[in-house]
């Protein structure tokens, strides 16, 4: 396919005889922000029933991403890789489907999937733009050269570099671990700041995701940039959110009430915020004032994760409210709530611009 041979011109380009070169190739990569996984997370959690093409019953080797930066770190500078090539893949051989399978099992989902022969790869391309978040360019690469089988060339990479790759299921969960603490966005920002690069442009690195996400969107010009930016670092605890309070204190004892913290942690301080702080049923994740921009991830019980990002750019103040959903349940809960979301944003940020 295009996708895969795509791959091999990257290896060809890079070849040189100025500089060793080791390759290693991998088919589906488990962790978040792999294009695959994004699209098996979408179809998993969208849809209890489906109705696939035949292609699912491919099959392939994942391998955790974890396990590939390992293979990657150890790696370097080993002489005896130089100008050589190797497969990396998981233990197991499985099939689209069963990866669906076990996913689902992952995220306690009960998920059932019938295959049919009649989808093209143009119906199926479609199929998967319609049904998750990926651009119908990538998801045509991508159907081309999942109707491939990507079985691994065993070679003695694992044993020389001391990797023994976890299976699917464990990828996955680790994965996941990763996700709900959060700690994607938090680590890249701790691997540029402890290393002193990107000091100054991290902000515009740090960012929530997008596959298979609803989004809540707001902008407004800045009358005032010191005034607003104190506001935004003012917010929630007993200063409140500066509008529908009534509806934050209901969603408040609404957490409580399924056994959530509600609004009651309130903030450390009045006026600050820091990387890691609690502030009401949100979690700060990045907090940088000179930069104007504040991330907040929701620790309230939810059918899926959010975020509340606010950043000041060229005198306009961006207020985006991001929610991804977990099966089902979290897609009506986004479209139950919409309304109030329309209502109580579009009040917070008119307040939070005023003098």
């Amino acid at each position: 396919s295009k996708h895969l041979l795509s791959r091999k011109n990257v290896e060809n380009t890079l070849h040189s005889n100025k500089y060793a070169l080791t390759t290693f190739k991998a088919g589906i990569i488990v962790g978040s922000g792999s294009s695959s996984f994004e699209i098996i997370r979408d179809l998993v959690e969208k849809l209890p029933f489906m109705i696939a093409p035949k292609w699912l019953n491919t099959k392939t080797q994942p391998i955790g991403v974890r396990d590939v930066l390992s293979f990657l770190s150890n790696a370097i500078g080993k002489k005896e890789l130089f100008h050589k090539s190797y497969d990396i893949f998981g233990p197991e051989i499985l099939t689209y489907k069963e990866m669906l399978l076990q996913f689902a099992k992952v995220r306690g989902l009960k998920r059932t999937i019938v295959t049919v022969p009649i989808m093209t790869p143009k119906l199926s391309s479609y199929w998967l733009y319609f049904v998750t978040s990926t651009s119908y360019k990538l998801a045509s690469s991508l159907v081309n050269s999942m109707g491939i089988e990507i079985i691994g060339e065993k070679s003695a990479i694992n044993s020389m570099l001391g990797v023994k790759p976890m299976n699917y299921k464990k990828a996955v969960e680790l994965a996941f671990v990763k996700i709900e603490q959060n700690s994607i966005i938090s680590s890249w920002k701790d691997s540029y700041i402890s290393s002193g690069n990107l000091q100054n442009y991290i902000h515009k690195y740090i960012n929530v995701p997008s596959y298979g996400c609803f989004k809540d969107f707001k902008q407004r010009k800045v009358i005032n940039s010191e005034n607003t930016v104190n506001k935004i670092w003012s917010i929630g605890g007993d200063n409140g959110w500066y509008y529908g309070t009534f509806l934050w204190k209901i969603r408040g004892y609404i957490d409580q009430f399924y056994g959530g913290t509600g609004l009651r942690r309130g903030r450390r301080s009045p006026t600050e915020l820091l990387n890691g702080d609690a502030l009401d049923f949100w979690r700060v994740i990045y907090a940088d004032k000179e930069q104007q921009k504040l991330l907040l991830y929701a620790e309230m019980k939810l059918p899926g994760e959010a975020w509340l990002e606010f950043k000041i750019e060229e005198g306009i103040l961006y207020q985006t409210a991001t929610f991804r959903p977990k099966g089902v349940a979290g897609r009506l809960y986004w479209y139950l709530v919409t309304p109030l979301h329309w209502f109580v944003f579009k009040g917070m940020i008119n307040k939070i611009i005023e003098i």
